[in-house]
């Protein structure tokens, strides 16, 4: 493209050399006679690279053509000339902007020489900026590729790819752990507005088994799709409503939602890491590590909210006979069908843990002691009435004692209640076993009572 070069000079011969020197040298050349006249080219023609002006005009001088010139462009480059050859007015250009300072009669070999001079100055600052925003671009991307953490990856990934696009509002949905796309963050809408219009989006989308649609309708209007892939593997969909369709902002958007798909793709892959860390490796319950953690979640909101939580203690009986019996592969067979049994007795956001050897723990949320007892009693029955490792014809009886503790009722912190529940189910293991023992409130008094009848 060639650079485009206004003139502003009153002497029309100077204009005339000016532009004919300028376009031999292959520029496009605009001309003004005044102030006024190249305030009307700048309006009409928009930009130049090169703006030349004589400081010396009719009405308004030279100082106000640059000052016009730089307030519309910072980056414009201005010669200015005059036939005064005084320092100060060559002073005060070259502070108010100016690029360079002529003075006439100016030879045509040394403006092309200065044009050409302005003309590399504005490319390599174009260049510079444009590697910034390169350079702004890749550090972006590589901190959402890098990101760990999902609370912070959905608003950070959102707020760039709107900046990108300068869309009015934006939403964002992602796959989860279970592989699924669901509502992650939003930006330019109200929380409930943006739950409307991710569910009818996201059946939209689940409809057509998440085909490259570009655009798509919800809440009342039309957005614009821009999809997170990884290996050809959708992770992600950001929805925008009237981005630019500039092809260099798509470009860098698109660029940054790739490395979002990465970042999603590192978050499974962390998830899955972890939940191998908290689980059993036998059972597939979790696992005393996972416990901890669940109980200090427990206390602070129970801590929060008033709420209770209790903790049943469970240890197998006389599962060694077992063992010495059948050998302890059968015993581990065992294990696990008791892990399974345990599982379909609690609630999904109840925990069941296995805490060691044959012993068991389940963490059972917003539960007081009567609604524990009432879990535990089933879990003893169908522990007592099932036949374990029938498929392997075996048809094993087996019972279980079972101590119960509440947070607050019991103990106010994790060591405790695990000791309390622990407690209470020894006292039924030093007994007539197969039963529940309730742990008794902090004070003097039995450390358990017996909540269920021997030998059932």
């Amino acid at each position: 493209m060639p650079t485009r070069v206004l003139i502003v000079d009153d002497d029309s011969f100077a204009r005339q050399v000016y532009g004919d020197c300028l376009a031999e040298a292959g520029h496009e050349i605009v001309t003004a006679k005044d102030a006024a006249d190249a305030t009307a080219a700048l309006d009409a023609a928009g930009t130049f690279d090169v703006v030349i002006a004589d400081l010396v005009l009719p009405g308004p001088d030279g100082f106000s053509v640059l000052a016009d010139a730089k307030r519309r462009d910072p980056g414009v480059e201005v010669i200015v000339i005059t036939a005064v050859d005084r320092v100060d007015p060559a002073v005060r250009a070259m502070k108010s902007g100016a690029a360079d300072y002529l003075v006439k009669p100016v030879a045509p070999e040394a403006l092309v020489l200065s044009v050409s001079r302005c003309i590399a100055t504005r490319q390599l600052l174009q260049e510079n900026a444009l590697l910034r925003q390169h350079l702004a671009l890749v550090e972006t991307g590589q901190r959402l590729a890098t990101s760990l953490d999902r609370e912070r990856l959905f608003p950070m990934a959102l707020k760039a790819l709107v900046d990108a696009l300068g869309a009015k509002a934006a939403l964002l949905v992602a796959k989860g752990t279970d592989g699924r796309l669901a509502h992650a963050a939003h930006e330019g809408l109200a929380d409930e507005e943006s739950r409307t219009i991710a569910l009818e989006a996201l059946a939209a989308l689940s409809a057509e088994k998440e085909r490259r649609l570009e655009e798509i309708q919800a809440g009342g209007r039309t957005w614009r799709l821009l999809w997170a892939e990884d290996a050809g593997q959708v992770q992600g969909a950001c929805l925008l409503k009237e981005p630019t369709s500039l092809a260099m902002a798509w470009s860098n958007a698109q660029f940054l939602a790739r490395h979002l798909a990465i970042a999603l793709v590192n978050l499974r892959r962390l998830t899955e890491f972890e939940d191998l860390v908290y689980l059993d490796d036998l059972t597939k319950l979790h696992n005393l590590r996972y416990l901890q953690v669940a109980l200090d979640r427990e206390i602070n909101g129970s801590r929060q909210t008033g709420s209770p939580f209790s903790v049943l203690f469970l240890d197998l009986d006389r599962l060694k006979a077992i063992n010495d019996t059948h050998g302890h592969l059968v015993g581990s067979k065992l294990l696990v069908e008791i892990a399974g049994l345990l599982k379909a007795s609690v609630r999904e956001v109840d925990t069941a843990v296995r805490y060691g050897g044959d012993e068991y723990v389940l963490l059972l949320r917003h539960t007081d002691t009567g609604g524990a007892l009432k879990v535990a009693e089933r879990i003893r029955r169908a522990v007592e009435s099932h036949r374990f490792l029938s498929g392997e014809g075996l048809n094993l009886t087996l019972t279980v004692c079972i101590g119960v503790a509440s947070y607050p009722e019991h103990a106010r912190d994790k060591i405790a209640i695990l000791d309390c529940a622990d407690r209470a189910m020894y006292r039924g293991k030093q007994t007539t076993r197969n039963v529940i023992y309730v742990a008794s409130p902090a004070g003097p008094g039995p450390a358990a009572q017996p909540v269920t009848p021997t030998g059932s």
